[in-house]
């Protein structure tokens, strides 16, 4: 079974408008509506030595994120471990009965993914998915848990805010840590606030015109820098690439040119002195910087050209707030360059012609 989209939108609001604004609502109730499922996956895993988190593109992200949270929230320290599901499935060897496997995959469609999940039902000791409502292609897993129902655009967002944040509830249970379950109780206040903090379409219009989109984040903010350039590819096809702090520092930045903008993703934790560095690089080869930081950084407010301010909550969770107002760059970016952001390129010929040569 594949995914059939809906008519598309020939304007403004298009479907992926709906989908990042319905994130508040959707983050409120998505652990709720999951608690039995997300008791149960916890009991499973408390009784593996190890855990793997696999998936693909968007969901290949919240699984990284939910890497470091199993990790530190979770209290597994180096037995987790995040894998892209095409690697996981052609390179690694099976597992045994005391590794616990998570997929995510917000359509549940994807070739590698439901490999993924077919090795694990092999030989693995649990198996479990996190994925849309509507479509039962994951049903071999031993525990499902739900994200939103299918979102009609092919850009993801609030189906992969949900999807991190019920991979931080489970981390919170498996750790019995309350900090991290009290703050996933207050996101959905943080990212209603974000919607309505600053003017998304000024600000796209601001930087419509750069030649490069740089992203750049370390720890669990790497893979929101991966994800807005993945969303920036997907929805306005801009030339954006998304590169962990560090690693930008070591090659990359040479490519940097003053008609280029870096988006810094610069909280407290130990990457925010690289991306600051990174920020300051940017500044002396002439290029914009847009930092995303806490309210009242005066370092970072002192090199970037924009700043948006995000709420002050736990770096390990931070990840799910932070990709919103990349979401809605993008989207906006979109609009000021007069695509549909919802098709990904289904519209344009030669681009529909390339996608029916590609397996999924």
């Amino acid at each position: 079974m594949t995914w059939t989209p809906p008519p598309p939108r020939s304007g403004h609001p298009y479907f992926m408008h709906d989908a990042i604004y319905a994130q508040p609502g959707a983050l409120r109730l998505v652990t709720r509506g999951n608690e039995a499922a997300l008791d149960a996956a916890a009991a499973r895993l408390a009784q593996m030595e190890r855990i793997v988190l696999s998936g693909i593109g968007t969901s290949w992200h919240a699984c990284l994120v939910g890497e470091l949270l199993m990790a530190h929230a979770g209290r597994l320290g180096h037995r987790v471990r995040a894998f892209h599901s095409f690697e996981l499935k052609s390179y690694w060897p099976d597992f045994d009965q005391r590794t616990g496997v998570i997929v995510v995959s917000h359509r549940g469609s994807k070739r590698y993914s439901r490999e993924a999940l077919e090795k694990a039902k092999g030989s693995a000791g649990v198996g479990i998915t996190i994925t849309g409502k509507g479509h039962d292609l994951l049903t071999m897993a031993e525990i499902t848990l739900r994200t939103v129902e299918q979102e009609n655009s092919a850009a993801h967002t609030v189906s992969y805010t949900c999807a991190m944040t019920l991979l931080a509830s489970l981390a919170a249970r498996l750790g019995r840590d309350a900090d991290i379950a009290h703050e996933l109780g207050e996101l959905p206040d943080h990212v209603a606030q974000l919607l309505g903090q600053e003017s998304w379409e000024d600000l796209a219009s601001r930087f419509a015109d750069r030649k490069r989109y740089y992203f750049i984040g370390g720890g669990p903010n790497t893979a929101t820098a991966f994800e807005a350039a993945l969303k920036m590819n997907e929805a306005n096809h801009s030339t954006a690439i998304g590169y962990n702090c560090e690693q930008f520092m070591h090659g990359p930045s040479t490519s940097l040119d003053a008609d280029d903008v870096v988006f810094v993703i610069a909280l407290p934790g130990a990457a925010y002195e690289r991306c600051l560095m990174v920020a300051r690089a940017a500044r002396e080869v002439g290029a914009p910087v847009v930092a995303l930081a806490r309210d009242g950084d005066r370092e970072i407010g002192a090199v970037a050209s924009e700043t948006i301010a995000i709420p002050a909550v736990n770096e390990l969770v931070s990840p799910i707030l932070t990709v919103v107002p990349l979401q809605l760059f993008t989207y906006h970016l979109a609009l000021a360059r007069g695509v549909n952001p919802d098709l990904m390129r289904a519209d344009v010929p030669e681009h529909g012609r390339a996608r029916s040569v590609m397996s999924l």
